[in-house]
């Protein structure tokens, strides 16, 4: 059995090899600049593209938001569709075959940015808007499998090395992005058409390395399984507003949800939105951005077995909040002080090492607040503000630029996430929530 739990934890450890590659070479460093160019290209003497509502209904947008924006909706599509595809996962024996079905998905329209260039944006923005959602999906059910394969005892160690995997795969891939990239031109390979290519490579990769969970995890059979193909939506649905009822009873649970869903608001947004800040800022071209995201990626696999065992000396909570704090000091010093290349590569350090830490952190936390049974549905809630990105941060970001037209006034206005958070980490009672669920 224990040889079994093994296997199982390194193919869990695997899912995150495989799919954080969508968080680094797509979402943090290619994406927002050559969507921003595409958009760009697309724009008309005012520097606006239109957006299409419906058939006959457009609207005007700056060019420069039209990434961010993009973002918004993907999410907002995630709070209507992930609440329920997990409600259904948590009450079938399909748990398994969802996860994997959102993987390929994912992965293939990722592979589908390849076809995205000259002035076709909304291809671009369809295709990033379904690979996000199932980016979401996927993680949202492996997020779940975490109480399936561990203890209270060694949980934050197995979530901190499924995040170390994550950054390690993640690097790995944008180490020959960069090669290739960096080579390309020698090569008689275009800009453009290197960037799409990078894209296009994190799709392959993703649904290669998935492979290895897709044999190691196991089906998780429900006591009560739904039957029937017309049962099951319906009463998914029927399970899913019963869990948001009994949420009410998990009162620490809910706070802390609120809390992480405020600072994560803010890390997600500075990881989505750094590469757009240092190039249309700072003027920092994409070889730094490259660069950058990798320093990211190394220092965050040692940040999050770093704060792993900072927590054999304070408590979880009180580690997590330390981390948060550094968020706030980082936001600070990017608005204040961050004009070069040089400090775009210290902030980046900074924010890799803690990043790790504070995702892993509230990761195990959660997991150990949410009642049995009911791990992904809990989980879609807290995948809202995970690695697909949170809604609100971006939009108040593409907002305040569009109409300031300053990228430093939008970055400090994430700061609000991060303080607000923080607060409510004092509020929270870490023991008395996982005594409610127990």
């Amino acid at each position: 059995m224990e040889k079994q739990l093994k296997k199982e934890r390194i193919g869990w450890y695997f899912y995150d090899f495989a799919n954080s590659v969508f968080s680094t070479t797509v979402i943090s460093v290619f994406l927002a600049p050559y969507f921003t160019s595409i958009a760009e290209n697309a724009a008309d003497s005012a520097g606006n593209i239109d957006l299409f509502l419906f058939d006959f209904f457009t609207v005007p947008i700056a060019a420069g938001s039209f990434y961010p924006l993009i973002i918004s909706i993907s999410v907002i599509l995630q709070v209507i569709l992930l609440p329920f595809i997990a409600s259904i996962a948590d009450n079938t024996k399909y748990k398994k075959h969802l996860l994997f079905i959102s993987a390929y998905i994912g992965a293939f329209s990722t592979m589908g940015l390849f076809f995205v260039e000259g002035t076709n944006y909304l291809l671009g923005g369809v295709l990033f808007i379904i690979a996000n959602i199932n980016f979401g999906l996927s993680c949202t059910i492996y997020n779940s499998y975490l109480n399936h394969i561990s203890t209270s005892e060694n949980i934050n160690s197995i979530s901190s090395v499924g995040w170390a995997f994550g950054y390690v795969g993640g690097g790995i891939l944008l180490v020959l992005n960069i090669i290739f990239f960096d080579t390309a031109e020698m090569l008689g390979v275009p800009t453009d058409f290197a960037i799409r290519i990078c894209l296009a490579s994190a799709g392959v990769w993703w649904a290669i390395f998935t492979l290895i969970p897709l044999k190691y995890l196991r089906k998780i059979i429900p006591k009560n399984p739904l039957q029937g193909k017309k049962n099951i939506a319906k009463q998914g649905f029927t399970s899913l507003i019963k869990t948001i009822k009994d949420a009410k009873k998990y009162p620490q649970t809910l706070l802390f949800l609120l809390a992480y869903m405020l600072y994560n608001d803010g890390v997600q947004s500075v990881i989505a939105l750094a590469a757009l800040f240092g190039t249309a800022e700072l003027g920092l071209g994409i070889d730094v951005m490259i660069t950058a995201i990798l320093l990211v990626q190394v220092v965050a696999f040692f940040g999050s077995l770093f704060f792993n065992v900072v927590t054999k000396f304070l408590s979880t909570v009180s580690t997590l909040k330390i981390t948060v704090f550094i968020w706030i000091l980082v936001i600070l010093f990017a608005y204040f002080f961050m004009y070069s290349a040089f400090d775009f590569y210290l902030v980046c350090g900074i924010v890799g090492f803690v990043m790790g830490g504070t995702q892993a952190l509230s990761r195990s936390i959660y997991s150990q607040l949410i009642p049995y049974g009911k791990e992904a549905e809990y989980f879609s809630i807290y995948e809202l503000s995970e690695k697909g990105t949170s809604w609100l941060g971006p939009l108040i970001f593409a907002l305040v630029y569009n109409f300031s037209s300053s990228y430093r006034l939008a970055i400090i206005s994430l700061i609000i996430f991060f303080i607000s958070g923080f607060i409510l980490l004092f509020k929270f009672n870490f023991e008395k929530g996982k005594q409610a669920t127990a």
